[in-house]
């Protein structure tokens, strides 16, 4: 359950800068766009597996420091 709340916070957090680097005009939308297709395609590759991992692996430890 703490991973799926993870993944939401962190969803919602990156969503906010991004609108805000949208909002001041450091990110173009052409930018965004390819950020987000190599994410996609990064995620199908064998990293992504891995990439997630390291993801749960920092939430847990943050997750430790509140506590």
């Amino acid at each position: 359950m703490n991973a799926v709340v993870l993944s939401v916070s962190a969803v919602l957090l990156l969503g906010a800068v991004i609108v805000l680097l949208m909002r001041y005009r450091i990110i173009r939308k052409l930018e965004l766009f390819l950020c987000g297709t190599f994410g996609f395609l990064l995620a199908g590759t064998g990293l992504g597996p891995l990439i997630r991992t390291g993801l749960d692996e920092l939430g847990a430890i943050l997750s430790n420091l509140h506590a």
